[in-house]
Protein backbone atom coordinates (compact mmCIF):
# COMPACT_ATOMS: atom_id res chain seq x y z
CA UNK A 1 0.00 0.00 0.00
CA UNK A 2 2.83 2.46 1.06
CA UNK A 3 4.34 1.47 -2.24
CA UNK A 4 1.25 2.51 -4.16
CA UNK A 5 1.14 5.85 -2.16
CA UNK A 6 4.85 6.53 -3.34
CA UNK A 7 3.67 5.74 -6.94
CA UNK A 8 0.66 8.21 -6.87
CA UNK A 9 2.35 11.16 -5.13
CA UNK A 10 5.28 10.34 -7.91
CA UNK A 11 3.04 10.60 -11.15
CA UNK A 12 2.09 13.77 -9.62
CA UNK A 13 4.86 15.34 -9.35
CA UNK A 14 5.45 18.39 -11.76
CA UNK A 15 7.80 17.04 -14.47
CA UNK A 16 10.56 19.88 -15.25
CA UNK A 17 11.33 19.78 -19.17
CA UNK A 18 14.46 21.87 -20.49
CA UNK A 19 13.39 24.77 -21.72
CA UNK A 20 15.02 25.90 -24.91
CA UNK A 21 17.08 28.78 -25.51
CA UNK A 22 15.60 31.18 -27.28
CA UNK A 23 17.43 32.43 -30.29
CA UNK A 24 19.02 35.76 -30.09
CA UNK A 25 17.90 39.13 -31.40
CA UNK A 26 18.25 39.92 -35.02
CA UNK A 27 21.22 42.20 -35.23
CA UNK A 28 20.48 46.04 -35.75
CA UNK A 29 22.44 47.76 -38.60
CA UNK A 30 23.68 50.27 -36.15
CA UNK A 31 25.48 47.46 -33.45
CA UNK A 32 28.19 47.12 -32.85
CA UNK A 33 28.80 43.82 -34.17
CA UNK A 34 27.55 44.65 -37.50
CA UNK A 35 29.81 47.49 -37.44
CA UNK A 36 32.72 45.44 -37.65
CA UNK A 37 31.17 43.07 -40.31
CA UNK A 38 30.76 46.40 -42.21
CA UNK A 39 34.58 47.52 -41.83
CA UNK A 40 36.07 44.21 -43.04
CA UNK A 41 33.96 44.21 -45.34
CA UNK A 42 34.68 47.84 -46.55
CA UNK A 43 38.74 47.43 -46.08
CA UNK A 44 38.13 44.19 -48.34
CA UNK A 45 36.27 46.22 -51.25
CA UNK A 46 39.24 48.64 -51.12
CA UNK A 47 41.90 46.40 -50.95
CA UNK A 48 40.66 44.41 -53.63
CA UNK A 49 39.68 47.33 -56.22
CA UNK A 50 41.99 48.12 -59.33
CA UNK A 51 40.73 51.69 -60.21
CA UNK A 52 39.58 55.12 -59.13
CA UNK A 53 39.18 55.89 -55.94
CA UNK A 54 38.65 54.83 -51.88
CA UNK A 55 34.95 53.90 -50.59
CA UNK A 56 34.18 54.97 -47.01
CA UNK A 57 30.88 53.63 -45.53
CA UNK A 58 27.80 55.92 -45.30
CA UNK A 59 25.45 53.66 -44.04
CA UNK A 60 24.65 49.85 -43.69
CA UNK A 61 21.06 48.87 -45.29
CA UNK A 62 20.57 45.59 -43.68
CA UNK A 63 22.39 42.91 -42.29
CA UNK A 64 21.72 38.87 -42.15
CA UNK A 65 22.48 36.05 -40.04
CA UNK A 66 22.43 32.47 -40.80
CA UNK A 67 23.74 30.25 -38.55
CA UNK A 68 26.05 27.39 -39.47
CA UNK A 69 26.67 25.96 -35.90
CA UNK A 70 28.85 26.60 -33.20
CA UNK A 71 30.63 29.68 -33.25
CA UNK A 72 29.95 30.01 -36.89
CA UNK A 73 27.62 31.94 -39.09
CA UNK A 74 27.36 33.20 -42.29
CA UNK A 75 26.65 37.17 -42.67
CA UNK A 76 24.91 38.91 -45.27
CA UNK A 77 25.61 42.96 -45.54
CA UNK A 78 24.39 45.51 -47.71
CA UNK A 79 26.11 48.68 -47.84
CA UNK A 80 25.89 52.21 -49.38
CA UNK A 81 29.57 53.31 -49.82
CA UNK A 82 30.84 57.48 -50.72
CA UNK A 83 33.67 58.03 -52.55
CA UNK A 84 37.16 59.35 -50.94
CA UNK A 85 39.72 61.65 -52.40
CA UNK A 86 42.06 59.00 -51.82
CA UNK A 87 43.14 57.35 -54.90
CA UNK A 88 43.25 53.50 -54.95
CA UNK A 89 47.07 53.53 -55.09
CA UNK A 90 47.22 56.29 -52.06
CA UNK A 91 49.28 54.59 -48.89
CA UNK A 92 47.01 57.32 -47.01
CA UNK A 93 44.84 54.36 -44.46
CA UNK A 94 41.06 55.07 -45.23
CA UNK A 95 40.34 56.55 -41.71
CA UNK A 96 42.27 59.41 -42.55
CA UNK A 97 40.90 60.29 -46.46
CA UNK A 98 38.42 62.96 -47.07
CA UNK A 99 34.76 62.18 -47.93
CA UNK A 100 34.19 63.78 -51.75
CA UNK A 101 31.77 66.25 -50.44
CA UNK A 102 28.24 66.60 -52.53
CA UNK A 103 29.55 70.12 -54.07
CA UNK A 104 32.27 67.90 -55.90
CA UNK A 105 29.89 65.61 -57.62
CA UNK A 106 29.79 62.68 -55.52
CA UNK A 107 29.99 58.86 -56.15
CA UNK A 108 27.76 56.52 -54.50
CA UNK A 109 28.83 52.51 -54.20
CA UNK A 110 26.24 50.43 -53.62
CA UNK A 111 27.56 46.47 -52.33
CA UNK A 112 26.02 43.62 -51.22
CA UNK A 113 28.60 41.55 -49.40
CA UNK A 114 28.74 38.23 -48.03
CA UNK A 115 31.24 36.59 -44.61
CA UNK A 116 31.88 34.12 -42.74
CA UNK A 117 32.21 34.55 -38.80
CA UNK A 118 34.07 31.69 -36.76
CA UNK A 119 35.19 32.01 -33.37
CA UNK A 120 35.23 35.72 -33.80
CA UNK A 121 37.22 35.89 -36.87
CA UNK A 122 35.50 37.27 -39.95
CA UNK A 123 36.56 36.96 -43.46
CA UNK A 124 34.79 37.76 -46.62
CA UNK A 125 33.65 34.93 -48.97
CA UNK A 126 31.98 37.28 -51.79
CA UNK A 127 31.33 40.30 -52.88
CA UNK A 128 29.26 42.13 -55.26
CA UNK A 129 29.33 46.42 -56.03
CA UNK A 130 27.95 49.06 -58.80
CA UNK A 131 28.49 52.52 -58.19
CA UNK A 132 27.12 55.56 -59.78
CA UNK A 133 27.64 59.41 -59.67
CA UNK A 134 24.76 61.75 -58.25
CA UNK A 135 22.58 63.27 -61.10
CA UNK A 136 23.81 66.35 -62.60
CA UNK A 137 20.23 67.69 -61.64
CA UNK A 138 20.13 66.98 -58.35
CA UNK A 139 23.70 68.59 -57.95
CA UNK A 140 22.71 71.70 -59.30
CA UNK A 141 19.38 72.06 -57.71
CA UNK A 142 21.63 72.47 -54.56
CA UNK A 143 24.81 74.56 -56.74
CA UNK A 144 23.72 75.26 -59.77
CA UNK A 145 27.20 76.76 -60.16
CA UNK A 146 28.96 73.50 -59.55
CA UNK A 147 30.77 72.10 -62.54
CA UNK A 148 29.52 68.85 -63.17
CA UNK A 149 31.44 65.22 -63.77
CA UNK A 150 32.81 65.00 -67.73
CA UNK A 151 32.97 62.21 -69.36
CA UNK A 152 36.53 60.43 -68.93
CA UNK A 153 37.19 60.14 -72.49
CA UNK A 154 36.32 63.76 -73.64
CA UNK A 155 38.82 65.03 -76.23
CA UNK A 156 38.76 68.45 -73.96
CA UNK A 157 40.17 65.64 -70.84
CA UNK A 158 42.96 64.01 -72.74
CA UNK A 159 44.25 66.80 -74.10
CA UNK A 160 44.28 68.70 -70.15
CA UNK A 161 45.76 65.50 -69.12
CA UNK A 162 48.65 65.00 -72.19
CA UNK A 163 49.57 68.34 -71.68
CA UNK A 164 50.18 68.89 -68.30
CA UNK A 165 51.99 65.11 -68.26
CA UNK A 166 54.22 66.42 -70.73
CA UNK A 167 54.61 69.76 -68.30
CA UNK A 168 55.05 68.01 -65.48
CA UNK A 169 58.18 65.64 -67.10
CA UNK A 170 59.62 68.56 -69.02
CA UNK A 171 60.80 70.33 -65.69
CA UNK A 172 61.16 67.48 -63.34
CA UNK A 173 64.85 66.24 -62.74
CA UNK A 174 63.76 62.84 -61.48
CA UNK A 175 61.73 59.98 -63.27
CA UNK A 176 59.59 60.59 -66.48
CA UNK A 177 56.30 59.59 -65.76
CA UNK A 178 53.67 57.72 -67.63
CA UNK A 179 50.06 57.61 -67.00
CA UNK A 180 48.29 54.74 -65.56
CA UNK A 181 44.65 55.61 -65.79
CA UNK A 182 42.31 59.30 -65.54
CA UNK A 183 40.51 59.44 -62.22
CA UNK A 184 37.73 62.09 -62.49
CA UNK A 185 37.46 65.45 -64.56
CA UNK A 186 35.53 68.24 -64.50
CA UNK A 187 34.24 71.18 -67.04
CA UNK A 188 33.62 74.44 -65.92
CA UNK A 189 31.93 77.14 -68.47
CA UNK A 190 31.23 80.29 -66.09
CA UNK A 191 32.77 82.55 -64.91
CA UNK A 192 35.71 80.90 -66.68
CA UNK A 193 36.50 78.08 -69.11
CA UNK A 194 38.32 75.74 -66.55
CA UNK A 195 39.45 71.77 -67.32
CA UNK A 196 39.98 69.78 -63.56
CA UNK A 197 41.58 66.73 -63.85
CA UNK A 198 42.92 63.97 -61.90
CA UNK A 199 44.66 60.94 -62.95
CA UNK A 200 46.84 57.96 -61.85
CA UNK A 201 50.83 57.90 -62.80
CA UNK A 202 53.81 55.55 -62.24
CA UNK A 203 57.26 56.23 -62.52
CA UNK A 204 59.65 54.47 -65.28
CA UNK A 205 63.18 53.00 -65.93
CA UNK A 206 63.83 56.83 -67.55
CA UNK A 207 65.08 60.16 -66.15
CA UNK A 208 62.97 62.72 -68.13
CA UNK A 209 66.10 63.75 -69.80
CA UNK A 210 66.50 60.00 -71.38
CA UNK A 211 62.81 59.93 -72.23
CA UNK A 212 63.87 62.86 -74.57
CA UNK A 213 66.09 61.00 -76.73
CA UNK A 214 63.54 57.78 -77.29
CA UNK A 215 60.58 57.62 -75.32
CA UNK A 216 59.07 54.40 -76.32
CA UNK A 217 62.04 52.65 -74.34
CA UNK A 218 60.92 54.04 -71.07
CA UNK A 219 58.91 50.94 -69.10
CA UNK A 220 56.94 51.22 -65.82
CA UNK A 221 59.47 50.37 -63.33
CA UNK A 222 59.39 46.62 -62.57
CA UNK A 223 57.17 44.85 -59.57
CA UNK A 224 59.97 45.06 -56.85
CA UNK A 225 61.05 48.77 -57.58
CA UNK A 226 57.12 50.68 -58.34
CA UNK A 227 56.46 54.04 -58.25
CA UNK A 228 53.35 54.85 -58.28
CA UNK A 229 51.60 58.72 -57.22
CA UNK A 230 48.71 60.84 -58.45
CA UNK A 231 48.53 64.39 -60.31
CA UNK A 232 46.22 66.89 -60.68
CA UNK A 233 45.37 69.48 -63.23
CA UNK A 234 43.90 73.17 -63.87
CA UNK A 235 43.89 74.39 -67.09
CA UNK A 236 42.48 77.44 -67.64
CA UNK A 237 41.67 78.68 -71.51
CA UNK A 238 39.38 81.64 -70.92
CA UNK A 239 39.45 84.48 -69.51
CA UNK A 240 43.07 83.72 -69.52
CA UNK A 241 45.36 80.88 -70.37
CA UNK A 242 47.03 79.05 -67.90
CA UNK A 243 48.08 75.24 -66.52
CA UNK A 244 49.28 74.29 -63.03
CA UNK A 245 49.83 70.71 -62.35
CA UNK A 246 50.60 69.12 -58.72
CA UNK A 247 51.71 65.25 -58.64
CA UNK A 248 52.58 63.58 -55.55
CA UNK A 249 54.79 59.67 -56.05
CA UNK A 250 54.06 57.83 -53.03
CA UNK A 251 57.43 55.85 -53.52
CA UNK A 252 57.62 51.73 -53.29
CA UNK A 253 55.32 50.04 -51.67
CA UNK A 254 55.03 46.23 -50.55
CA UNK A 255 51.94 44.62 -51.48
CA UNK A 256 50.21 42.34 -48.89
CA UNK A 257 51.48 38.83 -49.91
CA UNK A 258 47.98 37.34 -50.45
CA UNK A 259 47.04 39.76 -53.52
CA UNK A 260 48.79 38.91 -56.72
CA UNK A 261 50.65 41.73 -58.84
CA UNK A 262 47.62 41.73 -61.73
CA UNK A 263 44.80 41.85 -58.82
CA UNK A 264 47.04 45.07 -57.44
CA UNK A 265 45.00 48.75 -57.75
CA UNK A 266 45.74 50.72 -60.52
CA UNK A 267 47.76 48.11 -62.97
CA UNK A 268 44.70 45.42 -63.69
CA UNK A 269 44.69 46.67 -67.03
CA UNK A 270 48.09 46.94 -68.49
CA UNK A 271 48.25 43.85 -70.33
CA UNK A 272 50.36 42.82 -73.57
CA UNK A 273 48.67 44.43 -76.81
CA UNK A 274 46.09 46.61 -74.52
CA UNK A 275 46.22 50.57 -75.42
CA UNK A 276 46.65 52.44 -72.69
CA UNK A 277 48.03 55.54 -74.01
CA UNK A 278 44.98 56.85 -72.87
CA UNK A 279 45.16 56.58 -69.60
CA UNK A 280 41.17 54.33 -69.89
CA UNK A 281 40.51 51.23 -68.89
CA UNK A 282 38.10 49.28 -71.66
CA UNK A 283 35.20 50.05 -69.12
CA UNK A 284 36.27 53.65 -68.30
CA UNK A 285 35.51 54.88 -72.26
CA UNK A 286 32.23 56.85 -72.18
CA UNK A 287 31.78 57.06 -68.34
CA UNK A 288 32.25 59.51 -66.01
CA UNK A 289 33.46 57.80 -62.97
CA UNK A 290 35.00 54.37 -62.44
CA UNK A 291 32.28 51.47 -61.55
CA UNK A 292 33.24 50.04 -58.60
CA UNK A 293 31.26 46.80 -59.84
CA UNK A 294 34.15 45.68 -62.16
CA UNK A 295 36.33 46.31 -59.82
CA UNK A 296 34.81 44.08 -57.47
CA UNK A 297 32.52 41.36 -58.92
CA UNK A 298 34.88 38.92 -56.89
CA UNK A 299 36.29 36.21 -59.28
CA UNK A 300 37.18 33.65 -56.58
CA UNK A 301 33.75 33.15 -55.28
CA UNK A 302 32.02 30.55 -57.60
CA UNK A 303 28.84 31.50 -59.20
CA UNK A 304 26.67 29.64 -57.17
CA UNK A 305 27.80 31.38 -54.25
CA UNK A 306 27.22 35.21 -56.59
CA UNK A 307 23.67 34.05 -57.03
CA UNK A 308 23.42 32.76 -53.33
CA UNK A 309 24.35 36.43 -52.21
CA UNK A 310 21.16 38.05 -54.27
CA UNK A 311 19.03 35.18 -53.55
CA UNK A 312 19.12 36.03 -49.60
CA UNK A 313 19.65 39.41 -50.23
CA UNK A 314 15.91 38.95 -51.48
CA UNK A 315 15.28 36.78 -49.06
CA UNK A 316 16.53 39.31 -46.65
CA UNK A 317 14.60 42.28 -48.23
CA UNK A 318 11.02 40.15 -47.82
CA UNK A 319 11.65 39.54 -43.96
CA UNK A 320 12.24 43.44 -43.80
CA UNK A 321 9.71 44.68 -45.43
CA UNK A 322 7.46 42.27 -43.23
CA UNK A 323 9.13 43.51 -40.59
CA UNK A 324 8.13 47.01 -41.51
CA UNK A 325 4.16 45.97 -41.86
CA UNK A 326 4.16 44.33 -39.09
CA UNK A 327 5.87 47.06 -37.14
CA UNK A 328 3.33 49.77 -38.87
CA UNK A 329 0.59 47.24 -37.16
CA UNK A 330 1.87 47.31 -33.55
CA UNK A 331 2.39 51.15 -33.90
CA UNK A 332 -1.85 51.89 -33.92
CA UNK A 333 -2.00 50.24 -30.96
CA UNK A 334 -2.83 52.88 -28.18
CA UNK A 335 0.30 54.05 -26.46
CA UNK A 336 0.87 56.12 -23.28
CA UNK A 337 1.55 59.83 -23.32
CA UNK A 338 5.11 60.61 -24.11
CA UNK A 339 5.68 56.74 -25.02
CA UNK A 340 8.64 57.08 -27.81
CA UNK A 341 9.04 53.96 -29.98
CA UNK A 342 12.40 52.37 -30.61
CA UNK A 343 14.48 52.76 -33.95
CA UNK A 344 14.15 50.21 -36.91
CA UNK A 345 17.12 47.78 -36.51
CA UNK A 346 17.40 48.83 -40.14
CA UNK A 347 18.49 50.61 -41.98
CA UNK A 348 21.45 52.10 -40.18
CA UNK A 349 22.38 55.57 -39.15
CA UNK A 350 23.47 57.90 -42.48
CA UNK A 351 26.93 58.78 -41.32
CA UNK A 352 27.93 61.61 -43.89
CA UNK A 353 24.92 62.32 -46.23
CA UNK A 354 22.36 61.00 -48.88
CA UNK A 355 22.11 60.77 -52.38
Amino acid sequence: MKALVALILLVQLPIHKAIPAAPPAPLGCDDPESEAAAEVAVNYINGHSHHGYKFALNRIDNIRVVPQGPNNDIIFLELDLLETTCPILSPTPLENCTLRSFAEHAVEGDCDVKLQKVDGTLSVLASKCHSHADSNEDLLKVCPDCPVLAKMNNTEVLETVSAALNDYNSKTTESYLRLLEIGRAKIQYHPGYVIVTEFAVGATNCSAEEAKANVGACQLLPEDQSNFGFCRAVMVKHPSQDLQVDCQLYGHQVPAPDIPLLSRPGVTYIHPGQDTSAGLAPSAVGVTNHNLGLAHNNPVASESSSSEILRSMLSAKSVTKRAVAAAAQHNKVPRPVGFVPPPPPCPGRIRHFDI
